[in-house]
């Protein structure tokens, strides 16, 4: 067991493996375009095209009535991007002007899903079951139902009421940046057991413990402080070898330059070249500490969930690299789609860059 990944990496592995094949299944049906790549050839409304985050912490708590947007925030139990969702098409807020006050507060106004917004929830709903479906198939049914079980296991002993998914990162790509009610508030509510979300909550539940003690977050901590070392690596190696990409890595190397952690510069071949500083080598072993501890605290907490839920787990992501990892065989995307343009991936982040951008869960 010491020579499997940390517990997070497994989580995280799996989740965005989970996530990138919803993604390309809805890209499939859902007409949109891209900055970069595009747009379908269909005639309905075309919304730039988004991840499964932006469907689990806005869209699928949406109707044609709409909902005050503090009602909607207060449903998800994390904050949408508001601001991109009516820029990309998919929502439309405006106040609600059938109440007494002219002038309602923002957390008031209605948002509603557009044309474009409905026709992307239609093909979103069934995705995370489509997509179960084909684990089950693929990994066998039987593997599949015992990590949900390990999860859920894990998850109900958990006493925050946590969303769906993982929250957008914040400044410095912080997960701890929302106070979540006690599940006591919510007692009625049953076990939520699709598989991302299960997923999503267990590896917040640690980002959440990891973050209480740590300056770093563990999104930075995960993809770009474990990477580095004091010699020097290009910046260009560094999404191959995060598993992130090139925008979130330029993210967390601004942050950690600015707070002491690393330098970025060019050597003599003029190759923009990052190491990390005697604070930043400090900061990676008190890392890999802090991910062994939680695990133990975790175990003598939770009992042997813990050990059932790695038992399971490992064996969807392997040696979590595209040669040796089972997780890549659902990952390639459609012929046309916008992964396909892109240079495939040798990893997937060890957490999940969940930025503004869209919620892709690699920070594309």
């Amino acid at each position: 067991m010491a020579t499997l990944p940390p517990l997070p990496t497994l989580l995280s592995h799996s989740l965005v493996a989970f996530t990138i094949e919803f993604d390309n299944e809805a890209e499939r049906h859902i007409p949109h375009y891209t900055t970069r790549h595009g747009a379908t050839k269909s005639t309905l409304p075309k919304p730039w095209l988004v991840s499964m985050a932006m469907y689990l912490n806005c869209m699928q708590f949406l109707d044609e009535n709409g909902m005050p947007a503090r009602e909607l925030v207060r449903m998800a139990r994390a904050r949408t991007n508001f601001n991109g969702m009516v820029r990309w098409g998919y929502i439309a807020v405006r106040p609600n002007l059938s109440g007494a006050r002219a002038e309602p507060p923002r957390a008031d106004w209605i948002v509603r899903p557009t044309e474009a917004g409905q026709t992307a929830q239609k093909i979103w709903r069934p995705l995370i079951g489509v997509i179960e479906h084909r684990w089950k198939q693929r990994f066998g049914r039987e593997l599949v139902e015992q990590l949900v079980s390990s999860l859920a296991a894990l998850e109900n002993q958990f006493d925050l009421n946590l969303p769906d998914c993982l929250p957008i990162l914040s400044y410095g790509l912080y997960s701890n940046t929302t106070k979540y009610r006690t599940k006591s508030a919510q007692s009625a509510n049953p076990i939520d057991t699709r598989l991302p979300v299960l997923l999503a909550r267990v590896l917040l539940a640690f980002a959440l413990e990891y973050e209480s003690k740590s300056e770093l977050s563990l999104a930075v901590s995960a993809n770009a402080i474990r990477v580095l070392d004091g010699d020097g690596i290009p910046v260009r190696e560094l999404p191959r070898l995060s598993g992130v990409s090139k925008e979130a890595v330029a993210v967390a190397l601004a942050f950690l330059s600015k707070r002491g952690y690393a330098v970025v510069e060019s050597n003599s071949s003029r190759i923009r070249v990052a190491h990390l500083t005697t604070k930043g080598m400090k900061a990676r072993r008190a890392h890999a500490k802090r991910l062994q501890e939680i695990e133990q605290r975790w175990r003598e907490r939770y009992g042997d969930v813990i050990d059932s839920l790695r038992n399971s787990i490992a064996r969807f992501v392997g040696g979590g690299i595209a040669a040796d990892s089972p997780l890549f065989a659902g990952l390639e995307p459609p012929p046309n789609g916008w992964r396909a343009k892109l240079q495939k991936p040798d990893t997937l982040p060890h957490f999940p860059m969940v930025l503004h951008r869209g919620g892709y869960p690699d920070g594309s």
